[in-house]
């Protein structure tokens, strides 16, 4: 199935292209916040907004929480929970409490664990964080609806798919999960941002 899939598809994007630097792990866990529950346009506009606020650049964990609140929600269009989420992520960086250059040295369920640490950061934050900034090859968003969605119609569910069932149905992409997803997103013309 996945192979045929493949094929429709064709080559995929840089998946690089468009975010903060491999290096810089607290940029692009900032444009990971911009953009959850978004659709990709949506995010991508709203992170434009962010950076060209900061000169075209993420901001630094002191420029947020420097930011009034309110004035950085309207200049980004962000909601006041993302702000809130932006703030705690600043606070945790510069206390410690998130060491993010140990980050590239862990593994992904360690890695999970930190960043859940961090009000607004989820399961799926960190499985993106996992997947597009530190290149882990073997990550399966199991909540993520468009992987849920892409999996039904891939494998002809008659319903959006459980964790047990992806995981089961995605058990042959190992140790390639994360390309695999790629893929399935790809198929729905919506990989996330």
């Amino acid at each position: 199935m996945l192979a045929g899939l493949i094929a429709a598809v064709g080559p995929l994007g840089d998946s690089r292209e468009g975010r903060p630097d491999r290096e810089d792990h607290y940029g692009s866990l900032v444009r990971t916040i911009t953009g959850q529950q978004l659709s990709v346009l949506a995010a991508r506009a709203i992170y434009g907004r962010l950076t060209d606020r900061f000169g075209g650049r993420p901001p630094t964990p002191q420029e947020i929480l420097a930011d009034e609140p309110e004035e950085l929600r309207a200049a980004a269009g962000l909601s006041r929970a993302k702000v809130s989420y932006l703030r705690s992520l600043a606070e945790h960086v510069i206390s410690g409490q998130l060491e993010l250059a140990r980050l590239d040295d862990i593994p992904d369920e360690e890695v999970i664990a930190e960043l859940v640490a961090v009000k607004g950061l989820g399961l799926w934050t960190a499985q993106m964080f996992l997947m597009f900034h530190l290149d882990r090859p073997d990550v399966l968003p199991t909540g993520d609806l468009g992987i849920r969605r892409a999996i039904e119609r891939a494998y002809g569910l008659d319903a959006l798919p459980d964790p047990a069932t992806m995981e089961r149905i995605a058990e042959p992409w190992r140790p390639y999960r994360t390309l695999a997803c790629r893929y399935l997103w790809r198929s729905l013309d919506n990989e996330p941002t």
